[in-house]
């Protein structure tokens, strides 16, 4: 089935610059509100505008001019002042939160560091919390070694190795199951497919969705459903897929989109399990599903 006889349920907003990070809000009373924020090849990137401040700046470079680049974050969601960032330095940290006194009308924001590991053997490129075990102290990452490696921060002295990539290509990134925190999708750098994971059957994919084209960009999970999942890529594809025959092969997905430019992002909201949202050029488009 294709999206395309449904056009009336597409937006699309372009916006001045090239669309690079984007995300629904979760809060319940902010419906279809999405931030964006930019690609320029300069220091000042910016997310969308309106009221926005600086409430807190997260900084671990005590002594040093040169920082190591960030690559990814991912906030808890069980206990929001848990924030857990992903460096090229081969290390992941952990942040935790205060809201100090108040100021005027305005709740002090403070940060400090609750742990910082070395995570990989080499850059890390994507880290996200599971929402297994309560959904505080559990999270994996990803990176150039092309493994995926989870850790737990009430015993952080060992971490477990869940999949590595045969060819040891990098893997970019990884996003959890919204549903059923036993199963993770991850995919390599230029890759054209997203390996599906059990972390009860560890270095053994359970599924391999292989009908893009080009290299896949985006992973996102449905927030209501633990057997969908949509992938976008460069071949201009969103698709949607039903993996609950899995560990059988998942041969087709089950709905596909076709923009207009390379797909970078896709998020998938989770106060409103029927809309989409990708980014492509300076395009943002939201899609009813």
């Amino acid at each position: 089935m294709s999206l395309h006889g449904k056009r009336k349920e597409i937006y699309k907003y372009e916006a001045p610059w090239t669309v690079y990070a984007m995300n629904w809000s979760v809060r319940p009373d902010k419906r279809f509100r999405l931030a964006l924020g930019s690609f320029v090849e300069e220091y000042n990137n910016k997310v969308s505008e309106t009221e926005t401040r600086l409430e807190c700046l997260l900084n671990n470079n005590k002594n040093s001019d040169f920082c190591a680049p960030l690559t990814s974050f991912d906030w808890n969601e069980v206990d929001p002042n848990l924030l857990g960032t992903s460096s090229i330095d081969t290390t992941c940290t952990i942040w935790g939160l205060e809201t100090g006194q108040v100021l005027g009308r305005v709740n002090l924001v403070s940060g400090h560091v609750k742990t910082q590991l070395i995570a990989h053997d080499k850059e890390v490129y994507d880290i996200a919390f599971s929402r297994a075990g309560g959904g505080r102290d559990m999270f994996a990452s990803v990176g150039a070694d092309g493994s995926v490696r989870m850790f737990d921060l009430r015993h952080l002295e060992h971490s477990t190795i869940i999949y590595e990539d045969p060819q040891h290509h990098p893997l970019l990134r990884l996003c959890w199951n919204k549903q059923d925190p036993n199963y993770l999708a991850t995919m390599a750098m230029d890759g054209m497919e997203v390996v599906i994971l059990d972390v009860r059957v560890p270095c053994t994919p359970v599924a391999r969705l292989n009908n893009h084209r080009a290299c896949v960009n985006g992973i996102a999970w449905a927030p209501h459903s633990s057997c969908h999942i949509c992938t976008a890529a460069d071949d201009h594809q969103a698709l949607i897929w039903d993996i609950q025959q899995m560990p059988r092969a998942i041969e087709d997905p089950i709905l596909a989109y076709t923009a207009e430019g390379e797909i970078n992002n896709v998020q998938w909201a989770s106060t409103q399990p029927d809309w989409i949202a990708i980014g492509y050029n300076n395009c943002l488009e939201i899609l009813r599903v």
